[in-house]
């Protein structure tokens, strides 16, 4: 399949009007874009990238204000798209990155809005809902269609309870002590801490593992890897 060409720009954008660059690697999803997008007096595609590496080329001599860009740009993976986002938003802060995608997913999600994206739209949306998100992000704000919005909820969620489960050194050296069944007094004594320290860091894993006993705090830490 031949590379898709890069268009160029066409001249400035006049003022108050916001200018597009599509990155998908499918010419006649981009064609499509560009008639539906070019209907609405405020916005213009002022170009058009295929890959990485013309997404790249075309942001850099057309200054757009917003990339709209897709996340697949090949059959095999999904992180090209994420890995450019995050190229784009280092090398031009200043552009708005619009992901706009058939893929949808709680991590993936969260990933692209860490690598710079300030929206993240599925392909189903419709016209005026991605028109909306265009002009959004243009003016700094976030865009998210409802689909993407609820998974972004669903990842943050699923990071916070990531980062509650997260041990402390000294609790894990309490939790390989619990493992060989010692109790509050004994681990006091194994770490030379106070029997009420032992249950206070106890009572922390218990907690943090989302237990109600110490035998299941060691099944539960043991099957995670925490032991």
């Amino acid at each position: 399949m031949s590379a898709p060409a890069i268009v160029p720009a066409r001249g400035q954008q006049g003022a108050g009007t916001i200018g597009v660059v599509l990155v998908d690697d499918h010419a006649m999803v981009r064609q499509g874009l560009r008639s539906v997008l070019e209907r609405e007096a405020d916005l213009r595609v002022v170009g058009e990238a295929g890959s990485s590496a013309q997404a790249l080329a075309v942001v850099a001599s057309t200054a757009p204000d917003v990339v709209l860009l897709d996340l697949r740009l090949s059959p095999s993976t999904d992180n090209e798209g994420i890995d450019l986002c995050a190229r784009l938003h280092q090398a031009h802060p200043e552009v708005a990155l619009l992901v706009l995608t058939t893929v949808i997913d709680d991590q993936l999600v969260l990933e692209a809005i860490h690598r710079g994206a300030r929206g993240y739209v599925v392909k189903e949306v419709d016209t005026s809902e991605l028109v909306r998100a265009i002009r959004a992000v243009n003016r700094g704000e976030s865009a998210f269609d409802s689909r993407s919005a609820a998974a972004m909820v669903r990842g943050i969620n699923a990071e916070s309870a990531a980062e509650n489960r997260q041990l402390t050194e000294r609790e894990q050296d309490v939790l390989r002590l619990l493992a060989r069944g010692l109790s509050n007094r004994d681990i006091g004594k194994q770490l030379f801490i106070s029997e009420t320290t032992a249950k206070f860091h106890v009572g922390n894993i218990l907690r943090k593992l989302q237990v109600s006993r110490r035998a299941e705090a060691v099944y539960v830490a043991s099957k995670e890897g925490f032991i």
